[in-house]
């Protein structure tokens, strides 16, 4: 368990696992530069729905203007791919919606005597689907060498609505709890979900202790953490806890 999605983290997990011949990512820096270090043989596939969802941030679901409503749709289709002439025909189909909007997309405001492009956010999307396009890594599922024993996965779905949406609903409904008995929760979640999970009281004899926890957080966590106090793993006060938006007093009982 780390604070952030660090590279050294990254490593830290990767080192512990066969490289694999693929792998899906979101796209963080951190994971890229550990693999690129640990697995540097491993093909890199970008989950197509983290690719949509970027686009979608910058078009938004109902784009106004004919360029974006076509970018929009283009990123609704990577969901959708499943042969490599369907992944040519879209990477043709891409490439003259690029060359059709040049001009649109180069367009420059000048605000404050600084230049800015007047389409920002869509010069964003194009720029980040290029980029993926470059590097090769949209329809890396598709590639035939690596699909001879079965056809393999090309969004990490699967883990994140399967595992990390049920950990992270865990943790906010237990938000009061401790950093360390937080900790404790997620061990007990993972190993009641294995494929053969062993009886409490089994767990309790390899389950890590308060002074194991302590000692990874003194060993991996960045910089000095304070000795005591209310804040020592970062459970401090949650402005939402003290803040509502509703008009209703809280304080009766």
């Amino acid at each position: 368990m780390t604070r952030s999605e660090k590279a050294s983290a990254w490593a830290a997990l990767m080192l512990r696992i066969a490289p694999p011949l693929m792998v899906v990512c979101d796209g963080g820096p951190g994971f890229e530069k550990a693999r690129r270090k640990m697995w540097p043989k491993t093909a890199v596939q970008r989950c197509t729905f983290h690719a949509f969802c970027q686009v979608r941030r910058y078009t938004t679901s109902r784009p106004k203007l004919p360029a974006g409503v076509e970018l929009y749709a283009l990123a609704k289709e990577l969901l959708h791919i499943r042969t490599l002439h369907q992944a040519s025909v879209w990477i043709e189909d891409y490439n003259a919606w690029c060359t059709r909007w040049a001009e649109f997309l180069a367009e420059v405001t000048i605000t404050d005597g600084k230049k800015s492009f007047t389409h920002e956010r869509l010069v964003k999307a194009r720029n980040g689907l290029t980029t993926l396009v470059n590097k090769r890594t949209l329809f890396t599922y598709l590639d035939l060498k690596l699909t001879e024993d079965g056809p393999l996965p090309k969004t990490n779905n699967k883990l994140e609505g399967g595992v990390c949406a049920p950990l992270r609903q865990m943790l906010r409904e237990h938000r009061g709890m401790s950093i360390t008995r937080r900790i404790k929760a997620v061990y007990w979640w993972c190993y009641l979900h294995t494929e053969c999970p062993k009886s409490p009281a089994e767990l309790l004899k390899t389950m890590p202790t308060d002074d194991d926890i302590d000692f990874l957080f003194r060993t991996y966590s960045p910089g000095e953490q304070p000795q005591d106090g209310p804040a020592r793993w970062g459970d401090g006060l949650v402005w939402s806890e003290l803040h509502h938006s509703d008009p209703y007093r809280r304080d009766w009982d």
